[in-house]
């Protein structure tokens, strides 16, 4: 008999819905904040829901003051300039305000802002996490702006360390935010590309989820319904970035994907991360150009739990109408077909080949390929073959 065992955790209090960052205020009180810190991302704090959201806080007699200082893939010194704000403007709670780059540098900064050590103290490495002081753990209310990485329900954040040009995954499961306050409506403003982008991460997190070989009946399931949402509602998302039903169920198939990785993540992640790392590119648009090159490889370990999905989205029953149909969708919504194509070259195939191996999502792989098959794959991503 197989292992039939797991630690299994579900997401936070998720409040749903249109119109519902109007609620903003009243969320900071309930968790007993009066001088919140909003910690948000620099592409985005000059756009109108940022000072929105503010404003909200501000009429409602909060003392919300604003930290941006942090870039799409997140830095430790981003984490350290936040902790330093929070401290010095002596707030009381976090409002984590973003794509997946704000929410995981603010949940790291609240953390961390009850932390003697550094950031990478807490790397999800062995039982380093059960090192974390967890008394006086500032309260987290996430403001999700993207539908890709669902880190509004995730209870770990991907920082870059940049003396090491790797990326590392902290967790606690503290990280986890108290309130997840989910409006579609702000994200009605993302442009084409980054919806598609942040949708097909949304997608890899179903899909490495679901082919994880770990036992969670539940977060397996949800990695169906998130990937059929996608497959349903993306390629609207992308055409009418108005439609608010898309956006809605496009923020949904997000927290369905980041609730199932409970399960595992896989090769997908493990190159994306390091490329990520090495070229500072969007993270979610690495995965949507992966996605086949990596369902391919792992082809002998997944066909028939590919045929049971693809059945599910209403694909004929093999592995094969699965590819075509990322294939598809990735073309509709206008993703690259290789690596290439976003200026990235296989020089360092094999310092990226190195860096997969050791990366924590590769142990939820299908397959635990060896650095030299990372390599090989990444090398097929950057040219097409």
């Amino acid at each position: 008999m197989s292992n039939l065992s797991g630690n299994w955790n579900y997401p936070t209090n998720v409040r749903f819905g249109a119109g519902r960052i109007s609620e903003l205020p009243a969320t900071c009180r309930e968790l007993g904040m009066e001088n919140p810190l909003l910690v948000t991302d620099e592409g985005l704090v000059d756009l109108p829901i940022v000072r929105d959201a503010v404003r909200l806080c501000e009429d409602a007699d909060l003392g919300c003051k604003v930290y941006s200082n942090v870039f799409g893939n997140p830095t430790g010194a981003n984490v350290e300039g936040g902790v330093d704000a929070y401290s010095l403007g002596e707030h009381d709670g976090v409002i984590a305000f973003g794509g997946g780059s704000g929410l995981d540098a603010a949940k790291t900064i609240a953390f961390m802002a009850a932390q003697s050590g550094t950031v990478w103290d807490f790397e999800d490495v062995g039982d380093n996490w059960t090192r974390a002081n967890t008394e006086n753990l500032p309260p987290v209310v996430a403001v999700p702006t993207t539908s890709g990485t669902g880190s509004e329900v995730g209870r770990a954040s991907v920082i870059t360390d940049e003396t090491a040009h790797v990326k590392k995954i902290i967790f606690h499961p503290r990280m986890l935010p108290e309130i997840a306050l989910s409006d579609p409506e702000l994200t009605v403003g993302l442009p084409a590309h980054i919806t598609a982008a942040t949708g097909m991460d949304a997608l890899s997190h179903c899909l490495e989820a679901f082919f994880a070989p770990s036992y969670h009946p539940m977060a397996r399931g949800i990695a169906v319904e998130g990937a059929r949402l996608v497959k349903e509602w993306l390629p609207t998302a992308v055409s009418d970035g108005t439609n608010v039903e898309a956006r809605s169920h496009m923020m949904v198939a997000s927290q369905a994907g980041a609730t199932a990785f409970q399960r595992g993540l896989g090769g997908m992640h493990a190159i994306a991360h390091s490329l990520g790392a090495v070229y500072n590119a969007h993270h979610g648009l690495l995965n949507a150009i992966l996605m086949p090159y990596v369902l391919k490889a792992n082809a002998a370990a997944i066909e028939d739990d590919a045929a049971y999905l693809a059945n599910c989205l209403g694909l004929e029953s093999r592995l094969e109408a699965l590819i075509d149909w990322v294939l598809a969708i990735r073309g509709e919504v206008g993703i690259q077909e290789t690596l290439a194509e976003i200026e990235i070259q296989d020089d360092e195939s094999e310092r990226i080949g190195e860096m997969a191996v050791e990366d924590p999502s590769a142990g939820g792989n299908p397959i635990q390929f060896t650095a030299k098959e990372y390599a090989d794959i990444f090398r097929m991503a950057v040219n097409g073959i």
